[in-house]
């Protein structure tokens, strides 16, 4: 799948969890197709080679704690204020953690709360002025397949997950007719070398790769989906 340049061309985007690999991927593309994008994330610097492919187009800003409601408000002025715009955030910080309830930490509850739901919605609240005076704004939230119905060991991941769908539908509903859309896409197992690593005995070529998952976003943050808000979108390969 890929987006044309026209649908992106000019439009400004930040993204959060930027250093990482679905981040890159997605930076990569709407760079790809002219947008200019704001990388933000929790690391301090980008990959050497995330760096080179963006070049100075591109604005990174690491070492941004995402749950600081003002540190979140601090970094999407700033990259509103370094483009003059912004017109879409895609929310990709978040992380993963396997636990079962009976081996693992009431504290990890709290800790994908934190990483997945709560910086998604500083950074939402942040960015919403800013979206709503482009007149065309876009949220695009990361959810989860397993998050429709929990496995074994993914109670606190699959919680966390559901709280960011929920998320994307309540802004979505707040936000209907005020100029600012609100989607999510809900991935499967994402082809990355981490998740290689912890299941060998798979077959990576039946998971999303991630830049497929990040033509979806881009799309759903395009004008193309203008008709769409609201949407929990499964993309979940051949899983």
């Amino acid at each position: 799948m890929r987006i044309k340049e026209a649908f992106m061309q000019g439009k400004v985007i930040a993204i959060t969890g930027a250093f990482g690999v679905l981040g890159s991927a997605v930076a990569k593309a709407a760079a790809a197709a002219d947008a200019k994008t704001a990388l933000i994330d929790y690391a301090e610097a980008p990959s050497a080679s995330l760096k080179s492919a963006l070049g100075d187009e591109a604005l990174f800003l690491g070492g941004v704690d995402l749950t600081d409601e003002s540190a979140a408000k601090a970094v999407i002025d700033k990259a509103a204020s370094h483009f003059g715009r912004l017109d879409a955030l895609l929310n990709i910080a978040g992380g993963f953690r396997w636990e079962t309830l009976e081996g693992g930490a009431i504290a990890s509850w709290d800790t994908l709360y934190a990483m997945n739901v709560k910086t998604a919605a500083c950074a939402s609240k942040a960015a919403l002025p800013h979206l709503k005076a482009s007149g065309a704004g876009a949220i695009v939230n990361v959810g989860a397949a397993g998050a429709v119905k929990a496995g074994a060991g993914m109670g606190a991941y699959a919680a966390s997950k559901s709280g960011v769908m929920r998320l994307t539908e309540a802004l979505a509903e707040e936000w209907k007719g005020k100029g600012v859309r609100v989607n999510a896409v809900m991935p499967s197992i994402i082809d990355t070398p981490q998740n290689r690593k912890d299941m060998p005995g798979s077959d990576p070529k039946k998971w999303v790769s991630p830049d497929d998952l990040a033509a979806v976003m881009l799309f759903l943050a395009s004008d193309a989906a203008r008709a769409v808000t609201g949407a929990l979108v499964p993309v979940t390969g051949e899983v």
